[in-house]
């Protein structure tokens, strides 16, 4: 987004329940950065900054803490196992998930906004939302199914 809204009032706006957690700290960020490698795209930094993570109606992490996106990213991404069954994790930054074993994910070394779906059953990778505002938005109003 240009110009952020509030997270938490883009979230309250739109149908259904969402939970927010306490903003990050700034070490539990640093953290993240730490183990990610990488920076974080400034949209998630934003919202994080804000609530550090919100979860659905239905217990699933719309977008999740950020201790929970470092572990997460670092377990798919070392995960030997993982690596024979499924494309590469690099390019892809999880930050939430369905409730069903799908995971959202940003590309942030491309430098866009869009947020993509992981299908674990058969590891495509689709298009889901040009940025994270609309991914939450299309999420809670019941647009985005997977």
């Amino acid at each position: 987004m240009e110009n952020p809204a509030v997270w938490t009032e883009l979230v309250s706006a739109q149908p259904g329940q969402a939970d927010f957690l306490p903003p990050v700290s700034e070490a539990a960020l640093a953290g993240c950065v730490t183990a990610l490698g990488h920076p974080l795209p400034a949209d998630l930094e934003a919202l994080l900054r804000e609530t550090n993570g919100i979860e659905g109606e239905y217990g699933e992490g719309l977008v999740w803490p950020a201790e929970q996106i470092a572990a997460e990213n670092s377990m798919l991404r070392s995960d030997e196992e993982l690596a024979t069954l499924y494309m590469p994790f690099d390019p892809l930054l999880f930050f939430g998930d369905a409730g069903n074993g799908d995971l959202f994910a940003l590309l942030p070394g491309l430098d866009r906004p869009d947020v993509f779906v992981w299908n674990h059953e058969d590891d495509s990778r689709t298009w889901v939302a040009p940025n994270l505002a609309t991914y939450l938005e299309w999420w809670l109003t019941g647009r985005i199914t997977v």
